[in-house]
Order: structure tokens, then C-alpha cells, then sequence
């Protein structure tokens, strides 16, 4: 079984207003990372002390990093046709969304599946389901958490646990019965068709 597992670091809590400085995503197959796509993203704004108290992340780390329109491609060309895992998806998927909308960008193509439900479901009377508390549960070697790259990895060892725990045979399940799981609907990434722009003729 082969999966993008991804996580974003952002200025804020609000897409469309707030930015991305971050962006970690690794590629498990069979429980093993056997690539990784990882970057700083300058957000053209001051990050709040906030902000950087969470990551880490500071004004002096995202000068001269590439802006979040000239990443996009390259990660959704990194992530494929493969299924993306994501703790608490809706939150990095709007940030994402938001900005894959604006700049007309490539997006990622495979299913979403949201380990924050699919945990709730899978092991209940945890005191909460924050992903360093599942990386406790499994007993998942950990050090830093709240970088993309860290939390991604993370992310994706939390969901191969619950798919072992879910195979029969060896066999994992259907990803449409993982996402019956979470009780949410599918959802993928918008594909945007980029628009060819008028251009304006002066006589």
C-alpha cells in the first residue's frame, strides 16, 4: 500500500488570509518512507510571534524561500494519483485549496482520509486524538513535533498502524471503506483548468 502523507505550517488559522511557510509531505509504501518533499514557504507577510512560538519557523528562516504559487506544482507533481493522509485534513486542505484556487496551480489527485476521525473511530477512550498522542499510543520512535516534515511522518506511521490493525489476510482495506470510516464524505483536490488570460490591445 502506497500513500502521501502531508502536513502544512502556517501563519495562522485562516486560509485566504493567513499563508503556508511550510509544507512536508513523505511517500510510505509498506510502512517505509521512500521519498520525501519538503520546503520553507516565504508568506510575504510577518509571522506572528504566535506562530513562530508553534513551529519555530521566523521571519529570517522564510526570506528568499520560494513563494507558495512556485511550490504547488512541483508537490501536487511529487504527490500523484496516490492517496493523501493528513491529521485534521480540512485545515491543511483549505490553506491548500485556497491557494491552488488563487493561483490557477496543479493539485494533488488521490482521496483524502483524515486520521483525526478515523482514530476517534478505531481507538476509542484516548483523554484526546492529538496526533502526538497517537505517536504515544503505537509507540512511534518521536522528537520534534509541529514541523511539516516531522508531523507528516507521523501522520503517515499513525495511519499505517490503524491499516494494519484493518487488514485481513495481509490485505489492506479499500480506501472507500477507510473513508466510511471517518463518517466524512470523499473528498479530493480541486483540478483547476488554467485560463487563458485576455490580453489587452491599446490603438
Amino acid at each position: 500500500m502506497r500513500f502521501i502523507a502531508f502536513d502544512l505550517e502556517t501563519t495562522g488559522t485562516v486560509p485566504g488570509v493567513d499563508r503556508i511557510v511550510e509544507i512536508g509531505a513523505v511517500r510510505i509504501e509498506n510502512g517505509v518512507v521512500d521519498a520525501v518533499f519538503s520546503t520553507l514557504i516565504n508568506p510575504q507577510i510577518p509571522i506572528p510571534p504566535g506562530a513562530t512560538a508553534v513551529n519555530k519557523i521566523t521571519n529570517e528562516m522564510v526570506a528568499g524561500k520560494p513563494l507558495i504559487e512556485d511550490v504547488l506544482n512541483s508537490f501536487a507533481e511529487f504527490c500523484g494519483n496516490d492517496v493523501m493522509v493528513a491529521h485534521n485534513a480540512p485545515f491543511d486542505c483549505q490553506f491548500l485549496v485556497s491557494d491552488i484556487k488563487k493561483f490557477e496551480s496543479e493539485a494533488p489527485k488521490g482521496i483524502v482520509v483524515d486520521t483525526l476521525p478515523m482514530s476517534r473511530k478505531l481507538i476509542p477512550g484516548l483523554a484526546n486524538y492529538k496526533l502526538g498522542t497517537l505517536v504515544q499510543h503505537f509507540k512511534i520512535p518521536s522528537s520534534d513535533f509541529h514541523r511539516a516534515e516531522e508531523d507528516a511522518t507521523y501522520c503517515g506511521m499513525v495511519f499505517w498502524e490503524m491499516v494494519k490493525r484493518l487488514s485481513v489476510g495481509g490485505r489492506a482495506p479499500q480506501i472507500e471503506n477507510l473513508v466510511q470510516l471517518t463518517g466524512k464524505t470523499e473528498f479530493k483536490f480541486p483540478q483547476i483548468e488554467r485560463q487563458p488570460k485576455q490580453m489587452g490591445f491599446l490603438f
